[in-house]
């Protein structure tokens, strides 16, 4: 066992703790308090994190790893540009990983852990489209979900889609617990999703979605035009797939195939309606936003006060470095709280990269906060001496300094 204190400890699902203390043993937190408390229960060694700020680790609940290296192909293949329109973005992405030679994403994805891990985040809600590369997740030592990717309108596919999830699922090894990915309303046929919904509810899985992320999208599911049926369906070779104008968003176009509910993490959400917002609430969505890469991708802003007052669960990915520049949490948060000011306070914020990012996920049990019984994954933050009038929270977003990274109660090296 082993007492680590600090100037301050923020459990992130109670108030902070000035001279706060976490006890571990064998990776887990056995106490939280005051460092004198902790002291005084039991009789094991200090580390003194002096002028330090300890709180959990970030959960990142949406990100990509497989595409950490893509900068580096994007110059390689003389493609260093970040296109305006989105399906324009859509096609560089697909063109470069069709290029790949092998081994190529292996070590992208590696290098997407390390990023990870290095930044202070300790869980991650990745999605991954090659399943070949499941077996890399075995020895990470993050947590949170691997969130399987599924694309396609063939119906006749639909059956062996699922059957390899399934089977890939079985095998899952390590930390990080099963997911599926319906990719989006647009890419996704009906029966696919309602194969996806069925598998979901069987392995009590959650199910992540792309949702309204671009008015692309929102144009085609209300009248089947715009990019996405001229340039994409074309690509895919799925015109035979395409619809006639159903007039809906794709909220209500998911809801009324019966895929919407608590299980179900909507990332990104740019363009939801109010009334979208209402059903969403409804069903128990949790919402997974992504605001550095919609910037970077042109396609808007989420209603932040929206969301946040329809009382929807929030929280935050990184999403790729395909449409970011960094795979910090800590960067996403800073730039969420300069374009939605006064919309979030910095207790709000600092929960939805953490705690709200584990309940998304449906890991919260083990981590997202500092508490007796969950894993000792937690940050040491420096720089964050309290000015007069100003709280430890908003102090840490102003000014903290990342300075080490635990997990499960080991020091990253």
């Amino acid at each position: 066992m082993r007492i680590y204190a600090a100037s301050y400890l923020l459990p992130i699902s109670s108030p902070p703790i000035e001279g706060g203390a976490l006890a571990v043993k064998d990776g887990r937190i056995v106490a939280v308090g005051k460092v004198h408390e902790l002291r005084a229960r039991f009789s094991a060694p200090v580390t003194d994190l002096h002028e330090s700020v300890i709180m959990p680790g970030m959960v990142n609940a949406h990100t990509h790893l497989e595409l950490t290296h893509f900068p580096a192909w994007k110059v390689r293949k003389d493609l260093d540009y970040l296109p305006k329109r989105y399906v324009e973005w859509i096609q560089q992405v697909v063109k470069i990983k069709r290029a790949l030679e092998p081994g190529e994403l292996e070590h992208s994805a590696r290098e997407g852990m390390r990023l990870c891990v290095e930044s202070g985040t300790t869980a991650v809600g990745d999605i991954l489209s090659d399943l070949a590369l499941v077996p890399l997740y075995g020895d990470t030592a993050l947590t949170g979900r691997l969130f399987l990717e599924a694309i396609g309108h063939d119906p006749l596919l639909c059956d062996t889609v699922v059957a390899r999830m399934e089977t890939t699922l079985a095998n899952l090894q390590g930390g990080l617990l099963p997911g599926l990915s319906p990719h989006t309303p647009h890419t996704v046929s009906a029966k696919l999703f309602r194969c996806l919904q069925d598998l979901a509810v069987k392995l009590g899985a959650p199910k992540a979605v792309h949702l309204s992320e671009t008015a692309a999208e929102a144009a085609f599911m209300h009248d089947s035009t715009g990019d996405i049926a001229e340039l994409l369906y074309p690509m895919a070779h799925w015109e035979p797939y395409l619809p006639h104008p159903m007039r809906t968003t794709s909220t209500r176009y998911l809801d009324e195939l019966g895929v919407l509910d608590a299980a179900t993490l909507a990332v990104h959400a740019v363009h939801v309606t109010p009334n979208d917002v209402a059903i969403l609430k409804e069903r128990g969505v949790s919402v997974v936003l992504c605001p550095r890469s919609n910037d970077r991708l042109f396609v808007g802003c989420a209603p932040h006060k929206l969301l946040k007052e329809a009382g929807l669960p929030l929280s935050l990915g990184t999403d790729s470095l395909a449409s970011n520049d960094s795979l910090s949490l800590w960067d996403d948060l800073r730039f969420l709280q300069s374009i939605a000011p006064g919309v979030f306070n910095s207790r709000e914020l600092l929960a939805m990269a953490t705690l709200g990012g584990a309940r998304a996920l449906r890991i919260d049990a083990d981590t997202g906060s500092l508490e007796t019984g969950k894993r000792a994954d937690f940050q040491v933050l420096g720089g964050c001496s309290v000015d007069a009038g100003a709280g430890i929270e908003a102090t840490v977003l102003a000014r903290g300094r990342l300075e080490q990274v635990y997990l499960a109660g080991v020091p990253l090296q």
